[in-house]
């Protein structure tokens, strides 16, 4: 039998009945309440009778304390021999992480069961709230609990402007599911969501099941519901059924894995039968890393779609800039480390799906079949220290002249590096060899280009304190000079399998080539003069305010074109290089970009962002690039490019928020991008309302509407326009990350 235990109050008052009378009024020693025991039951309330090895009646303020279960009630019967407590005409039962308030109890102490009519069920486990009500709730052991014809929220109390309604609702915390039967959403007290049966987890933990459908309408309308796989802690599946009402029935997968030594994904979207365009139409991405023994490494990225215009029909405004040269790539990489040096290799095999738009066809890539490279290093005495690029490549094209091609570039650099300053001479020898394939007209061949190359890097550092309206800064000064020496060479004799023209900009002024790839290399009698300038707040390390400038001045005129052929400069000098940025005040931000031609006196481009963001959720910027000699669409002609890019995000009164972005050509007259929205934060409740118009090539535009439904803990219903804000609007933060 349990011990049972009565209330202090009782206790001390038959004590003092039963002590002999006293003459005097001498106080007596308090009686001091002993600790329960564990497995204890202790009972209070104003009034208790009954006999305590069987059952005892409790009536008003009776508090029950057994461990850590607490009963609060207007009256109870508690029967000790069983264990059991019966409780009205209200009662408040706790437990750790949970709370029932009902009208009737009926309770076993010892097994944890149970039932309560009219519960209020609230419970915060696991780092995650839930909160319900009923007409009755069982209780069905420790931390397990069932609901009758109840309903359910994670939101604060009082708060029921949504919740899962059903006939049962278990929720089990040892396992730390919960289960509703015959269950619906309600929103506002309108029903938009129906299941016979749905689990869900108690804790921040992956679990199958369905996951929240998604709607997505614009040119295109379409509905999915994912089933999401919980197959094992280090692997899941996601398989999005997915009904596009214009093309037909679609179906997603994504396969992911997770091992100490490796990890990757296989994903797939598949639509058996496009209506609009007819046949099948699909899309594959796989990717891998792994961890191998002796330093070894090896991964792969597999992309492959069924068409040119998959992503135009199926993708967004990301996907249809991004998705052009689809690569499909496996490699190898070894790192070996020694003392004062190391070497790291890759083993290669890369080609392209290149998706080609009639309008302005794309040049397809050589495929690298295979390419292995090699960088080494070794410190030397006297701060020197000695570089090794080495590369074997053989280049593969459907429609081009096929080769290999081996480079060699060996340097050796004086590293004399001060507080004060620096100064970095380097000298390497560029070697090149062709071993080229015939084709058609072309016969097989051999040739190669050997090239010294000489550059000196050098700098002072210069800071000094300064103070401006009573804040303390330090300013800092870099002067840089880079003098690079190349022989001038004739180089149309030598085919083009990977180089390209890199755009002029402030870090391209500080390189030996002003071309990528290793077929061209440019010659070089110049010096690159440049000065920076940056301004931080010694509070906080803030940059307040950096200022670039630089120059390129050619001492011969000869030059190698991207064709190979020499030309000579028109100019003594490159165009004169400006930029700006930096945060005004904390709310106030800007970066620019100046590039001028002296040899024209006219402005090659330039760009302007001005920032404001006082607080999240509130941010806006305005842009306008200007560029006086770029191609139009990459159809080799070329215009003036001018464009304004206004964005913001902005509360529009309590709780709400406006959202847009206006991208405009004034060369072609018509918008590149339009987006316009609202968001509303209700704390438990979300709502995002976007729509959204951009060009996909010269000819054509795409529409997207975005609505979602965001409830606390539960997810987003429909069509998620986050990537899509974070893109398009700088600055931007999610409505449920702020506060107005």
């Amino acid at each position: 039998m349990k011990p049972f235990r009565l209330s202090p109050l009782a206790l001390a008052l038959a004590c003092a009945f039963a002590l002999p009378a006293r003459a005097d009024d001498t106080p007596l020693p308090p009686i001091e309440t002993p600790a329960a025991a564990p497995g204890q039951t202790v009972l209070s309330a104003d009034t208790v009778e009954g006999q305590t090895d069987v059952a005892v009646k409790a009536r008003g303020n009776v508090v029950v304390t057994r461990d850590d279960e607490r009963i609060e009630a207007d009256w109870l019967d508690y029967y000790q021999a069983r264990s059991q407590a019966r409780a009205g005409k209200r009662f408040v039962l706790t437990e750790p992480g949970a709370r029932v308030e009902g009208s009737d109890l009926d309770y076993a102490l010892d097994t944890r069961t149970g039932n309560a009519d009219d519960p209020s069920f609230s419970a915060n486990q696991n780092g995650r709230q839930i909160r319900g009500d009923g007409d009755t709730l069982d209780f069905r052991g420790p931390n397990r609990y069932r609901l009758n014809r109840a309903r359910a929220n994670t939101c604060e109390p009082n708060d029921d402007s949504w919740y899962i309604k059903a006939r049962t609702i278990d929720l089990d915390y040892n396992t730390n599911v919960g289960v509703a039967r015959n269950a619906r959403l309600e929103f506002q007290g309108v029903p938009i969501l129906y299941t016979p049966w749905i689990d869900f987890p108690l804790d921040n933990r992956r679990k199958s099941g369905f996951l929240v459908p998604t709607f997505r309408t614009g040119s295109e309308s379409e509905i999915s519901l994912p089933y999401y796989f919980n197959l094992a802690p280090n692997y899941d599946l996601t398989l999005t059924p997915r009904m596009n009402f214009k093309r037909g029935a679609r179906l997603g997968a994504e396969f992911r894995y997770l091992r100490p030594d490796y990890s990757g994904l296989i994903s797939t979207d598949q639509t058996p039968d496009d209506q609009v365009r007819g046949g099948s139409r699909f899309a594959w991405h796989a990717q891998h890393t792994q961890t191998l023994p002796w330093n070894l490494n090896f991964g792969y990225n597999l992309n492959y779609v069924s068409d040119d215009d998959y992503f135009r029909d199926f993708g967004d405004r990301e996907s249809v800039a991004s998705n052009v040269n689809l690569v499909r790539e496996a490699w190898f990489n070894h790192h070996y480390s020694w003392n004062g040096g190391g070497m790291s290799s890759q083993l290669k095999l890369q080609r392209y799906q290149t998706l080609q738009d009639p309008v302005t066809p794309v040049d397809e890539p050589y495929a690298r079949l295979p390419q292995l490279t090699t960088n080494a290093f070794q410190y030397l005495p006297y701060n020197l220290s000695a570089n090794f690029y080495g590369e074997l490549t053989r280049f593969a094209h459907s429609s081009k002249q096929e080769g290999s091609r081996l480079v060699a570039y060996p340097s050796v650099t004086w590293n004399f590096d001060r507080s004060w300053g620096f100064v970095r001479p380097k000298f390497g020898v560029h070697a090149t060899y062709y071993d080229l394939e015939g084709f058609g007209s072309q016969p097989a061949r051999t040739t190669s280009r050997t090239l010294p190359i000489f550059s000196t890097d050098s700098g002072l550092n210069f800071e000094r304190d300064v103070t401006w309206r009573g804040n303390s800064y330090v300013q800092t000064l870099q002067p840089r000079l880079y003098y690079v020496y190349i022989p001038t060479e004739r180089q149309n004799d030598l085919p083009n399998f990977d180089t390209s023209e890199n755009d002029f900009s402030y870090a391209q002024l500080f390189t030996e080539n002003r071309f990528s790839g290793n077929d061209r290399i440019n010659g070089a009698n110049q010096l690159t003069a440049a000065l920076s300038s940056r301004l931080l707040d010694t509070a906080d390390g803030r940059e307040v305010l950096r200022v670039t400038a630089g120059k390129r001045y050619y001492f011969r005129k000869d030059d190698i074109t991207l064709a190979g052929t020499e030309q000579e400069r028109r100019t003594s000098g490159s165009d004169f290089l400006f930029g700006a940025s930096g945060e005004l005040t904390r709310k106030w931000s800007f970066d620019s970009a100046y590039q001028y031609n002296e040899e024209l006196g006219k402005t090659e481009r330039y760009n302007l962002r001005l920032q404001y963001s006082p607080a999240p959720g509130k941010t806006a910027s305005v842009r306008y690039r200007y560029d006086r000699d770029e191609e139009v669409g990459g159809s080799g002609q070329r215009d003036t490019l001018r464009q304004v890019d206004l964005a913001f995000q902005w509360p529009l009164a309590r709780k709400w928020y406006a959202v847009g972005r206006y991208n405009y050509s004034l060369r072609d007259k018509k918008a590149l991008e339009q987006l316009a929205g609202f968001e509303y934060n209700d704390g438990c409740w979300g709502v995002r309302v976007v729509g959204q118009r951009y060009v996909t090539d010269l000819t054509h535009t795409k529409n997207a509407v975005f609505f979602q439904l965001e409830l606390k803990d539960l997810g987003g219903i429909g069509n998620n326009p986050l990537d899509v804000l974070r893109l398009s609007i700088p600055g931007y933060s999610p409505i449920n990350e702020t506060r107005q």
